[in-house]
Protein backbone atom coordinates (compact mmCIF):
# COMPACT_ATOMS: atom_id res chain seq x y z
CA UNK A 1 0.00 0.00 0.00
CA UNK A 2 1.39 3.41 -0.96
CA UNK A 3 0.54 6.75 0.61
CA UNK A 4 0.93 9.63 -1.84
CA UNK A 5 0.71 13.35 -1.15
CA UNK A 6 0.65 15.42 -4.32
CA UNK A 7 -1.59 17.50 -6.54
CA UNK A 8 -4.49 15.47 -7.93
CA UNK A 9 -3.69 16.35 -11.54
CA UNK A 10 -0.09 15.13 -11.37
CA UNK A 11 -1.20 12.05 -9.48
CA UNK A 12 -3.90 11.15 -12.00
CA UNK A 13 -1.49 11.58 -14.88
CA UNK A 14 0.62 8.89 -13.24
CA UNK A 15 -2.14 6.47 -12.31
CA UNK A 16 -4.32 6.64 -15.41
CA UNK A 17 -3.12 5.26 -18.73
CA UNK A 18 -0.66 7.39 -20.71
CA UNK A 19 -2.31 8.80 -23.79
CA UNK A 20 -5.84 8.43 -22.50
CA UNK A 21 -6.62 12.06 -23.36
CA UNK A 22 -5.47 11.39 -26.93
CA UNK A 23 -8.01 8.56 -27.06
CA UNK A 24 -10.70 11.12 -26.31
CA UNK A 25 -9.48 13.49 -29.00
CA UNK A 26 -9.78 10.73 -31.62
CA UNK A 27 -13.48 10.57 -30.93
CA UNK A 28 -13.59 7.54 -28.60
CA UNK A 29 -15.41 9.66 -26.03
CA UNK A 30 -19.09 10.37 -26.59
CA UNK A 31 -19.97 13.40 -24.49
CA UNK A 32 -22.47 16.06 -25.46
CA UNK A 33 -22.70 19.53 -23.98
CA UNK A 34 -25.49 21.89 -24.86
CA UNK A 35 -24.96 25.63 -25.06
CA UNK A 36 -27.97 26.33 -22.80
CA UNK A 37 -27.76 25.68 -19.06
CA UNK A 38 -30.09 23.02 -17.69
CA UNK A 39 -31.53 22.52 -14.21
CA UNK A 40 -31.60 19.34 -12.13
CA UNK A 41 -35.41 19.26 -12.46
CA UNK A 42 -35.13 19.35 -16.26
CA UNK A 43 -32.54 16.56 -16.20
CA UNK A 44 -34.83 14.43 -14.08
CA UNK A 45 -37.64 14.83 -16.63
CA UNK A 46 -35.52 13.76 -19.61
CA UNK A 47 -36.68 10.56 -21.34
CA UNK A 48 -34.47 7.47 -21.20
CA UNK A 49 -32.59 7.28 -24.50
CA UNK A 50 -30.03 4.63 -23.57
CA UNK A 51 -27.30 7.02 -22.42
CA UNK A 52 -26.18 8.18 -18.99
CA UNK A 53 -26.29 11.91 -18.30
CA UNK A 54 -24.72 14.18 -15.72
CA UNK A 55 -25.14 17.89 -15.15
CA UNK A 56 -21.86 19.75 -14.66
CA UNK A 57 -22.35 23.39 -13.65
CA UNK A 58 -25.51 23.50 -15.69
CA UNK A 59 -24.02 21.83 -18.78
CA UNK A 60 -25.47 18.51 -19.90
CA UNK A 61 -22.92 15.73 -20.42
CA UNK A 62 -23.79 12.50 -22.18
CA UNK A 63 -21.87 9.29 -21.61
CA UNK A 64 -22.12 5.80 -23.11
CA UNK A 65 -23.51 2.94 -21.05
CA UNK A 66 -20.95 0.90 -19.11
CA UNK A 67 -19.28 -2.08 -20.77
CA UNK A 68 -19.00 -5.64 -19.46
CA UNK A 69 -15.87 -5.24 -17.30
CA UNK A 70 -16.98 -1.92 -15.92
CA UNK A 71 -20.39 -3.28 -14.92
CA UNK A 72 -18.94 -6.47 -13.45
CA UNK A 73 -16.49 -4.62 -11.18
CA UNK A 74 -19.13 -2.13 -10.09
CA UNK A 75 -21.42 -5.04 -9.17
CA UNK A 76 -18.68 -6.81 -7.18
CA UNK A 77 -18.22 -3.66 -5.12
CA UNK A 78 -21.94 -2.99 -4.79
CA UNK A 79 -22.72 -6.54 -3.61
CA UNK A 80 -19.95 -6.62 -1.00
CA UNK A 81 -20.74 -3.14 0.29
CA UNK A 82 -24.52 -3.63 0.35
CA UNK A 83 -24.32 -6.94 2.23
CA UNK A 84 -22.16 -5.39 4.94
CA UNK A 85 -24.20 -2.20 5.22
CA UNK A 86 -27.48 -4.10 5.43
CA UNK A 87 -26.15 -6.60 8.00
CA UNK A 88 -24.94 -3.82 10.29
CA UNK A 89 -27.68 -1.24 9.61
CA UNK A 90 -25.14 1.38 8.56
CA UNK A 91 -27.18 3.26 5.97
CA UNK A 92 -28.09 2.96 2.30
CA UNK A 93 -26.10 1.78 -0.74
CA UNK A 94 -27.03 3.18 -4.15
CA UNK A 95 -26.53 1.47 -7.50
CA UNK A 96 -24.80 2.88 -10.57
CA UNK A 97 -26.52 5.83 -12.20
CA UNK A 98 -28.11 7.26 -9.05
CA UNK A 99 -27.96 11.04 -9.22
CA UNK A 100 -26.66 13.27 -6.42
CA UNK A 101 -27.22 17.00 -6.66
CA UNK A 102 -23.98 18.60 -5.51
CA UNK A 103 -24.73 22.26 -6.23
CA UNK A 104 -27.42 24.65 -7.44
CA UNK A 105 -27.51 27.69 -9.72
CA UNK A 106 -25.84 26.43 -11.79
CA UNK A 107 -26.94 22.90 -10.96
CA UNK A 108 -24.54 20.01 -10.57
CA UNK A 109 -25.75 16.39 -10.69
CA UNK A 110 -23.18 13.60 -10.59
CA UNK A 111 -23.81 9.85 -10.76
CA UNK A 112 -21.18 7.48 -9.32
CA UNK A 113 -20.90 3.75 -10.02
CA UNK A 114 -21.54 2.93 -6.35
CA UNK A 115 -22.50 5.20 -3.46
CA UNK A 116 -23.12 4.95 0.27
CA UNK A 117 -24.92 7.35 2.62
CA UNK A 118 -24.72 6.75 6.38
CA UNK A 119 -27.82 5.93 8.42
CA UNK A 120 -27.79 9.24 10.33
CA UNK A 121 -27.96 11.29 7.14
CA UNK A 122 -30.63 9.04 5.61
CA UNK A 123 -32.81 9.59 8.68
CA UNK A 124 -32.11 13.32 8.75
CA UNK A 125 -32.95 13.91 5.08
CA UNK A 126 -35.83 11.42 4.92
CA UNK A 127 -37.56 10.30 1.73
CA UNK A 128 -36.32 12.20 -1.31
CA UNK A 129 -38.18 12.89 -4.54
CA UNK A 130 -35.58 13.27 -7.25
CA UNK A 131 -31.85 13.44 -6.68
CA UNK A 132 -30.22 13.06 -3.28
CA UNK A 133 -29.35 16.56 -1.99
CA UNK A 134 -25.59 16.60 -1.49
CA UNK A 135 -22.74 14.15 -1.84
CA UNK A 136 -22.75 10.57 -0.60
CA UNK A 137 -20.35 9.68 2.22
CA UNK A 138 -18.65 7.25 -0.17
CA UNK A 139 -18.53 7.59 -3.97
CA UNK A 140 -16.98 4.92 -6.20
CA UNK A 141 -15.89 5.63 -9.77
CA UNK A 142 -14.82 2.83 -12.13
CA UNK A 143 -12.61 4.23 -14.90
CA UNK A 144 -13.96 3.46 -18.38
CA UNK A 145 -11.95 3.33 -21.64
CA UNK A 146 -13.53 6.64 -22.71
CA UNK A 147 -12.59 8.48 -19.48
CA UNK A 148 -9.73 11.00 -19.54
CA UNK A 149 -7.61 11.81 -16.49
CA UNK A 150 -9.04 15.34 -16.62
CA UNK A 151 -12.59 14.03 -16.34
CA UNK A 152 -11.70 11.66 -13.50
CA UNK A 153 -9.86 14.45 -11.67
CA UNK A 154 -12.87 16.73 -12.12
CA UNK A 155 -15.24 14.16 -10.65
CA UNK A 156 -12.99 13.42 -7.68
CA UNK A 157 -12.73 17.15 -6.93
CA UNK A 158 -16.48 17.62 -7.28
CA UNK A 159 -17.26 14.78 -4.86
CA UNK A 160 -14.77 15.96 -2.26
CA UNK A 161 -15.73 19.63 -2.51
CA UNK A 162 -19.40 18.69 -2.05
CA UNK A 163 -18.61 16.83 1.17
CA UNK A 164 -17.88 13.19 0.26
CA UNK A 165 -15.75 11.65 3.00
CA UNK A 166 -14.17 9.04 0.73
CA UNK A 167 -13.84 8.71 -3.05
CA UNK A 168 -12.65 5.41 -4.52
CA UNK A 169 -11.37 5.30 -8.11
CA UNK A 170 -11.02 1.85 -9.70
CA UNK A 171 -8.59 1.56 -12.61
CA UNK A 172 -9.21 -1.77 -14.42
CA UNK A 173 -6.30 -1.56 -16.85
CA UNK A 174 -3.69 -1.04 -14.17
CA UNK A 175 -5.51 -3.08 -11.53
CA UNK A 176 -5.18 -0.22 -9.08
CA UNK A 177 -7.63 1.33 -6.64
CA UNK A 178 -7.04 4.88 -5.46
CA UNK A 179 -8.67 6.06 -2.24
CA UNK A 180 -9.11 9.80 -1.68
CA UNK A 181 -9.94 11.24 1.72
CA UNK A 182 -8.92 14.67 0.45
CA UNK A 183 -6.81 16.01 -2.42
CA UNK A 184 -3.71 15.57 -0.27
CA UNK A 185 -4.62 12.35 1.52
CA UNK A 186 -4.42 9.72 -1.21
CA UNK A 187 -3.80 5.97 -0.96
CA UNK A 188 -2.94 3.70 -3.89
CA UNK A 189 -3.86 0.03 -3.52
CA UNK A 190 -2.62 -2.88 -5.64
CA UNK A 191 -4.26 -6.29 -5.97
CA UNK A 192 -2.17 -7.45 -3.01
CA UNK A 193 -3.94 -4.95 -0.73
CA UNK A 194 -7.35 -4.68 0.92
CA UNK A 195 -9.84 -1.86 0.46
CA UNK A 196 -10.98 -0.64 3.88
CA UNK A 197 -14.10 1.43 4.58
CA UNK A 198 -12.36 2.90 7.65
CA UNK A 199 -14.58 5.32 9.61
CA UNK A 200 -16.79 5.97 6.57
CA UNK A 201 -18.15 2.40 6.34
CA UNK A 202 -17.03 0.85 9.64
CA UNK A 203 -16.00 -2.79 9.42
CA UNK A 204 -16.23 -3.11 5.64
CA UNK A 205 -13.20 -4.53 3.85
CA UNK A 206 -12.75 -6.09 0.44
CA UNK A 207 -9.63 -7.59 -1.16
CA UNK A 208 -8.64 -5.51 -4.17
CA UNK A 209 -8.12 -8.72 -6.15
CA UNK A 210 -11.81 -9.56 -5.59
CA UNK A 211 -12.85 -6.32 -7.26
CA UNK A 212 -11.00 -7.32 -10.43
CA UNK A 213 -12.01 -11.00 -10.32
Amino acid sequence: MSWIRCSSRRFLRHVLEPGIDQMASRGDVTMAQTGQLMTAAELLRMPDDGFRYELVRGALRRRPLAGHRHGSMAMHLTTSLAQHVRAHHLGTVYAAGTGFQLAADPDMVRAPDVAFVCRERVIEIGDVEGYWPGAPDLAVEVVSPHDTYTEVEEKVCDWLEAGARMVVVVNPRRRLITVYRSLTNIVVLTDQDTLDGSDVVPGWTMPVAAVFA
